[in-house]
């Protein structure tokens, strides 16, 4: 069955942790309203693209621009059935807007379905949901997870109605995760060897 799923995303999110979670969402019959504070419908975000190569933190490039088709003064978090909240740079100043921290406590009050990833879960400590969690998230922001409240746990994480993830790279089992919590049936199969 559809959902209707909010995406809170900001200049210089993640680019796949936005891009990937979108579209993937939308393929298997889910409807996502991507928003943006400050900005409406039809307008865009700059994202990054965040690598790592071996050194002690990732790389960040430029990525691509993505087009926002909900505007967040005008949506009502009531009627979506889920939220999504990407990392990247992003988190960091959207946790300074009223209207964010309000959309993702509703989520929590209302125990629907949440998805964060990466830097996403500032956010979620900015909004005081994540008391009693078991949860992760990038590595260099555990401490202030763990500030409010919750209990890291490496990996993919799912408790109750949040997943979490620390990076892109838990990409298929963080989305797999979330689409089980929506309802929808994942066939979990090992890829097909290659042939020699």
């Amino acid at each position: 069955m559809s959902k209707d799923i909010l995406m809170i995303v900001g200049d210089f999110g993640e680019d796949y942790e936005i891009m990937v979670p979108y579209q993937a969402l939308e393929m298997v019959g889910h409807s996502v309203d991507a928003v943006c504070p400050d900005k409406e419908s039809g307008e865009t975000v700059k994202t990054a693209i965040h690598d790592f190569r071996g050194d002690q933190t990732y790389m960040e490039t430029r990525g691509h621009d993505f087009e926002l088709n909900a505007t967040m003064a005008e949506i009502d978090p009531s009627e979506y059935d889920a939220l999504c909240v990407p990392g990247g740079r992003a988190p960091e100043y959207l946790r300074t807007y009223d209207a964010v921290i309000e959309a993702v406590q509703h989520f929590f009050e209302s125990d629907k379905p949440v998805a964060s990833l990466c830097h996403g879960p500032q956010i979620l400590a900015a909004a005081g949901v994540l008391d009693g969690y078991e949860m992760t998230a990038y590595p260099a922001v555990r401490a202030e997870c763990e500030a409010a409240g919750c209990s890291w746990v490496d990996g993919v994480v799912r408790d109750r109605n949040l997943v979490t993830g620390q990076a892109w790279p838990d990409h298929p089992e963080w989305l797999a995760a979330f689409l089980e919590l929506l309802g929808d049936e994942i066939n979990h199969t090992e890829p097909a060897a290659a042939d020699d």
